[in-house]
């Protein structure tokens, strides 16, 4: 039988919550390590410092979550805020708490 596994969506933002990351990952608190720590120079998260994570859902099938991921991402800037606002209405970072 094969192991259960979490599939996060988030969405990441920089110190002024001017920009948003969409991302998914099966370890979220590695994942926003690695933007923190710039691990890919070249990178969005990196050019533009979106490391503070406000918000995420969590799936059990990695498709569900990439499917989530493409809604999002295609979604306007007003419905993540909205996201956030919900889910998170301080815009916390919330890996400060794990």
């Amino acid at each position: 039988m094969r192991e259960q596994r979490d599939y996060y969506v988030y969405i990441n933002t920089n110190k002024l919550h001017h920009v948003f990351y969409t991302g998914v990952t099966n370890n979220i608190l590695n994942r926003n390590n690695q933007h923190r720590t710039k691990d890919n120079k070249i990178s969005f998260t990196a050019k533009y410092k979106t490391n503070k994570l406000v918000w995420y859902e969590t799936f059990n099938n990695i498709y569900d979550a990439i499917s989530r991921e493409k809604q999002i991402k295609g979604g306007s800037r007003k419905k993540k805020i909205a996201l956030v606002n919900k889910f998170n209405p301080m815009w916390k970072d919330l890996t400060l708490d794990w």
